[in-house]
C-alpha cells in the first residue's frame, strides 16, 4: 500500500511538472515578455545603495551651533579659536578642528557622560557660519569673491556654478592657484573640455586657501573694409574667412586680395603675415583689409 502511494505521488509530481513545462511553452511571445518586463521593473523598483560624500570637517572661524536635548544651560553658539577649540560649559576646553559634526557631537557627548553631568546626552552640532575653508573666485565670472567650502569634495566646476558661471567675456582656461602638501600647486584647466567623459579627472578637487582666476577670453581685432570693424572674440579654430564673415564681409571698396595679418612674434616683434582664407587665426591678430583701386 505504501509503495502504492508513493508511486501516485510521483506520477502526480512528474505529470504537474510535464504540464508546468507544456504550458510554458504554449505561452505566446508577448506573455513572456510580460513577465519579463515585470521582473526587471520589480528588480529597478529595489533601492539602490548610495555612496555618501564626505562630511563637512570644522575648521578655525567657523561658527557653531551647539545643542544639548534638555539641558538650555548647555546649549551655545560659539566661534572656533584659532587653535581649534570651544569653550564648552562643564568640559572647559573642547577641541573640534578637524571633526565632522557626527564626531563633534560624539566627543562632547562622551565628556558629558564621562564626567557625570549627564547620564544620557543627546548633543546636535549645527554650522552656521563657513569662515575656516574658503576660496577665492577672480576675474571673468558671474559673482567674484570668496566662497566657503562646505563640503568634503568641492570641485571647480561646482564652485564656477556657485559663482554665477564664467561671464560672456571671460576665456576657456582657468587657473587653479594654492598649496598641495605644502608645495606650490598651479593648474591650467581648459573648462569646457571638463565635461568629455574622457577628462573629468581635470576637475579639480579645490582646497582651503585656492584661488581661481578666469581670464578675459582671447580677441582679434578687424579694421579697414570691413562691414564691422572692432574687435572679436577668438573661438577656437577661427579662421580667417569665419572672421571675415563674423565681421559683415569686406565692403563694396574693400578686397580680399589686399588682407594683411599683423601678428606679434615670438620676440615681441610684430610681423606682418598674408593670409590665406582657410589660415587659423591666433590670439591678438589685427586683420586690416584694404580697399580696392579699381
Amino acid at each position: 500500500m505504501k509503495f502504492t502511494v508513493t508511486s501516485r505521488l510521483a506520477c502526480g509530481l512528474r505529470a504537474a511538472i510535464a504540464a508546468g513545462a507544456v504550458t510554458a511553452l504554449l505561452l505566446p511571445a508577448g506573455a513572456l515578455a510580460q513577465n519579463s518586463a515585470a521582473a526587471a521593473a520589480q528588480q529597478a523598483a529595489q533601492p539602490v545603495a548610495t555612496v555618501a560624500s564626505p562630511e563637512y570637517r570644522l575648521a578655525a572661524g567657523d561658527s557653531v551651533r551647539i545643542t544639548t536635548f534638555q539641558n538650555p544651560d548647555l546649549s551655545i553658539e560659539s566661534r572656533i579659536s584659532e587653535s581649534g577649540t570651544i569653550s564648552f560649559p562643564l568640559l572647559g576646553t573642547v577641541k573640534l578642528l578637524g571633526l565632522t559634526t557626527g564626531q563633534a557631537e560624539k566627543q562632547i557627548e562622551n565628556g558629558l557622560k564621562s564626567g557625570n553631568f549627564v547620564k544620557q546626552p543627546q548633543v546636535s552640532v549645527l554650522v552656521v557660519q563657513v569662515r575656516g575653508n574658503q576660496v577665492s573666485v577672480l576675474g571673468q565670472v558671474g559673482r567674484p569673491g570668496r566662497y566657503p567650502i562646505e563640503t568634503a569634495q568641492l570641485r571647480l566646476t561646482d564652485l564656477v556654478a556657485q559663482a554665477g558661471g564664467i561671464a560672456p567675456g571671460g576665456g576657456d582656461v582657468v587657473v587653479v592657484v594654492g598649496t598641495r602638501s605644502g608645495k606650490p600647486f598651479r593648474a591650467e584647466v581648459d573648462f569646457p573640455r571638463v565635461f568629455t567623459s574622457d577628462r573629468r579627472n581635470d576637475d579639480v578637487l579645490l582646497q582651503n586657501e585656492d584661488v581661481v582666476y578666469v581670464d578675459r577670453a582671447p580677441v582679434i581685432y578687424m579694421y579697414g573694409e570691413v562691414q564691422r570693424p572692432g574687435a572679436q572674440r577668438l573661438e577656437r579654430g577661427l579662421t580667417l574667412l569665419q572672421a571675415l564673415a563674423a565681421s559683415g564681409g569686406v565692403t563694396q571698396r574693400g578686397t580680399e586680395k589686399g588682407i594683411r595679418v599683423h601678428r606679434k612674434g615670438p620676440d615681441g616683434k610684430t610681423q606682418v603675415v598674408q593670409p590665406v582664407m582657410d589660415d587659423v587665426l591666433q590670439n591678438g591678430d589685427v586683420v586690416y583689409v584694404k580697399e580696392s583701386l579699381f
